[in-house]
């Protein structure tokens, strides 16, 4: 195999300059009559290597200013809301609602906390824009069950997975029950289940508050977990070692005669976890509002 052209070993010592960060990003590399003299080639040479270079990407000509070193980082794509919330909801479920700021996040995307507030006028709105998302990612099924139980039965389920999926998300949308924030998601999801009752002889309002118990109680089965949630990603400690560390305690109290009950009841009952709960619990409420229609 022959020697190297000489304007591929120029190309190649450039190409490595800027590798190793001894050009950067809009610097001039080294004109054409420096690369002769340094060199020993010809012009021609000289001017082929940036040629070269150039097509490469790995300089770019400036008009009155010569050849720079071109800026081969990546785009950014443009921030707008649709990604800042994304973002946001990635950020809230690896590190918790708490550890979410405008400035914190806007770290997380790499520009500065003002280019936020182009999108979004403040938290609040934020937190709203957030909630709709994650509760709407995954859509209910059009038309859904025409039964009332199993349309109610889906819309809890429909619920209880988001709140899983982000464990935040329960205590901003049920902040109030009877005033709850205005989400488009959560009017959906209202809309659709009061669809299981329209051909019953309920009251309007009862039927409102037949969805109202229902989504409260998924609700808050689901706040419960979120704090659970929380404060392991605060601290570091899981409910499991919570409770271990509780357990002598708990012993104690159970032995001392005061709770005979609950120590009966105790006795070779293992743990019950979230997901159980949910399980028991929505049959029940299910239960209870066929007896109210019937």
């Amino acid at each position: 195999m022959g020697e190297q052209a000489p304007y591929l070993r120029i190309a190649a010592d450039l190409r490595r300059r800027i590798a190793a960060g001894e050009l950067r990003p809009g610097e001039r590399v080294p004109s054409t009559r420096t690369l002769v003299r340094e060199w020993g080639v010809a012009m021609a040479t000289a001017a082929r290597a940036l040629s070269v270079l150039a097509e490469q990407g790995w300089v770019r000509a400036v008009p009155g200013s010569g050849t720079v070193v071109a800026d081969r980082t990546p785009a950014r794509p443009p921030l707008g809301r649709d990604g800042l919330v994304r973002a946001a909801i990635a950020l809230a479920d690896a590190e918790g609602i708490a550890a979410l700021s405008m400035r914190r996040l806007a770290a997380a995307l790499g520009v500065g906390p003002m280019a936020l507030y182009r999108h979004v006028p403040d938290k609040d709105e934020l937190l709203r824009l957030m909630a709709d998302a994650a509760l709407g990612e995954v859509p209910l099924p059009e038309p859904g069950p025409e039964a009332w139980r199993p349309r109610l039965e889906l819309a809890a389920r429909w619920q209880w997975r988001a709140y899983r999926r982000h464990p935040w998300l329960a205590p901003i949308l049920l902040n109030s029950l009877v005033r709850p924030p205005v989400v488009a998601a959560g009017l959906r999801v209202v809309d659709w289940s009061l669809r299981a009752l329209a051909g019953t002889d309920l009251k309007r309002r009862v039927r409102m508050q037949v969805v109202m118990t229902l989504n409260g109680w998924v609700g808050g089965l689901a706040v419960s977990n979120a704090f659970e949630v929380q404060t392991e990603q605060d601290t570091g400690i899981t409910g499991d070692q919570r409770l271990a560390a509780d357990m002598a305690l708990l012993n104690d109290y159970l032995a001392s005669g005061r709770y005979p009950v609950l120590a009966e009841i105790m006795d070779g009952v293992e743990d019950i976890d979230i997901d159980e709960a949910f399980e028991f619990g929505l049959r029940r409420q299910l239960d209870g509002i066929g007896v109210l229609l019937g």
